[in-house]
């Protein structure tokens, strides 16, 4: 919670030093002939503009929901034209909020910062209440960063355009609303809310006749699993009589108790990763997806996974994560070669990726079940990473897919003699994607090599052999794409990326880079989280 009377603004708040010059302007103008007068207005005034500044801080989730909910409903009511308008103003604006929002936030400290509560239900100690920590700050700038980007791309969208924006928008509310609520039965509402616009998405704007199957595949393979959650999540309220978190984070489950919540959660979020056997729905829910689609389904569907591991089985479940860490350690480097052993020998460019994005997902599982400082924030640096570096891989592929309707690699070679613009972004992101230094998937790569080698080094070297495996697979779609001589009798056109792409492709190239040269901007924001889990894993 902010405390009031303590908190003190810093000097780069134009907003409250605006407020006050106005008032004090109008003030003197009013005043001019009694200095005492003058003197106690403006100490009058500028208590009620600090405690009204507060007041907006303080609600300020509940602000940045009631703001997305007034643009999705502007979204049905404008005319069709002006629909894709609104939801980017909206999408921005929630960018900008949330970017102010972190200047504010106290990196220290561990605990939920803003809290608010919507609906409070006493009667059966449920409340939609929202908070913010490091980590969750994270996962909701990542989110409110993609979704602009997400809007931008589907500029050219004509099919149902209406329907697919308001889509787009419920989906950033969802996850929005996931990363920031802190009572376990909403997160679970909200979780389970965004499987329904992303099947819309797929059966809808999929690309090829096998959409609707796909869309069926991702829905029942994910929601299969959610209904251990569900299970768990009613034994875990009968047991403390609590949906809160931060009470069932103290709350003491006997052994048993904790090995029957941990497999209950387990599922849900290794078919959500996803882990080896859990994860046949991923490669044919990429494929058939829209680009757009692709793109949420790598930088945060997946991610979900990551968020409940950390959330939910490592920090109400210490013991049972301990007891279970060699069944999570197998499954995950059997994950992690397996999937970029099918990588390399796949001919669809989507499902490249997606294999690819199981190996790089498994290896921060590594991470996470490390229980040491190092680990945990590499797990989460490389998901916000992975966000970044995925997202831009599907719209590499997206402007191949837009131009000639194909995927598949044996039509293009070459490009670099021809789209020049593209292939120097291909490569950059190609590289990123493979955690070559300087770029943002390298330091948590190596963050998470560092914490898997201080528990199990025999886990490390298959982790590593994972690693060597991305940087085979990435140099040799690269060299398959870009290099080579033109296809000429498979396509005879060739077009360069035009502005519109350019501009979505920017603001990756940079943040990229950014997470790669300056990982403290990030890191700082849940080391205090990190730490406190850590210590805490480790204590039982």
């Amino acid at each position: 919670m902010i405390n009031l009377n303590s908190y003190s603004l810093p000097t780069r708040s134009f907003t409250f030093y605006f407020l006050l010059t106005l008032f004090s302007v109008l003030l003197v103008l009013s005043y001019r002939s009694n200095a005492q007068d003058l003197y106690t207005f403006l100490m009058t005034t500028e208590e009620f503009v600090r405690s009204g500044y507060f007041y907006f801080l303080q609600h300020s989730l509940l602000i940045l929901l009631a703001f997305s909910l007034l643009g999705l409903s502007c979204c049905f009511a404008v005319p069709v034209e002006n629909v894709k308008y609104v939801a980017l103003i909206t999408s921005l604006v929630l960018l900008v909020f949330t970017v102010w929002l972190t200047m504010y936030y106290e990196p220290l400290s561990f605990e939920f910062q803003f809290q608010s509560t919507l609906i409070e239900i006493n009667a059966y100690s449920l409340a939609l209440s929202f908070g913010i920590d490091g980590i969750s700050l994270c996962f909701l700038l990542l989110t409110v960063i993609i979704f602009p980007i997400c809007f931008i791309a589907s500029w050219q969208i004509s099919y149902l355009t209406r329907q697919f924006f308001i889509i787009l928008l419920i989906l950033e509310i969802l996850l929005i609303l996931t990363f920031i609520t802190t009572d376990i039965f909403f997160f679970y509402v909200f979780f389970e809310s965004i499987l329904v616009p992303m099947f819309l998405m797929i059966g809808i704007w999929g690309s090829r006749t096998r959409k609707i199957k796909a869309a069926y595949y991702f829905f029942l393979y994910t929601l299969f699993g959610s209904l251990f959650m569900l299970f768990g999540l009613i034994y875990m309220y009968s047991i403390t009589g609590s949906a809160n978190y931060e009470i069932i984070l103290n709350y003491e489950f006997t052994l048993i108790e904790e090995y029957i919540l941990w497999c209950c959660f387990f599922i849900t979020f290794a078919a959500k990763i996803p882990m080896f056997p859990f994860h046949l729905w991923l490669p044919e829910a990429h494929v058939e997806a829209p680009t757009i689609g692709s793109v949420i389904l790598a930088s945060l569907l997946l991610k979900l996974g990551g968020y409940g591991f950390i959330r939910i089985s490592l920090s109400m479940l210490p013991n049972a994560s301990h007891f279970f860490i060699d069944l999570v350690t197998a499954l995950a480097l059997i994950s992690i070669v397996y999937a970029s052993l099918t990588t390399i020998r796949q001919i669809d460019l989507k499902k490249i990726i997606a294999y690819s994005s199981i190996a790089h997902m498994n290896l921060l599982v590594l991470g996470i079940f490390s229980f040491n400082i190092q680990g945990i924030d590499g797990a989460i640096y490389l998901m916000v990473a992975h966000g970044v570096v995925s997202s831009a891989l599907f719209f590499c592929v997206g402007v191949l897919y837009d131009r000639w309707h194909t995927r598949l690699l044996k039509y293009f070679s070459g490009l670099v003699q021809v789209m020049p613009f593209f292939t120097i972004f291909f490569f950059l992101f190609t590289m990123a994607n493979m955690g070559f230094p300087g770029t943002s998937n390298f330091v948590g790569e190596l963050l998470v090599l560092v914490g898997i080698f201080q528990y199990n080094t025999i886990a490390l070297f298959f982790a590593a052999t994972g690693i060597v495996l991305s940087a085979v697979y990435s140099i040799w779609l690269f060299n398959r794409v870009c290099f080579g001589t033109l296809k000429i009798k498979y396509i005879t056109s060739y077009i360069d990326l035009n502005e519109v792409e350019i501009i979505v492709f920017i603001p990756l190239i940079i943040l990229m880079f950014i997470l790669g040269l300056n990982s403290q901007l990030i890191i700082d924001l849940f080391s205090a989280e990190t730490a406190f889990i850590a210590g805490n894993s480790l204590t039982h």
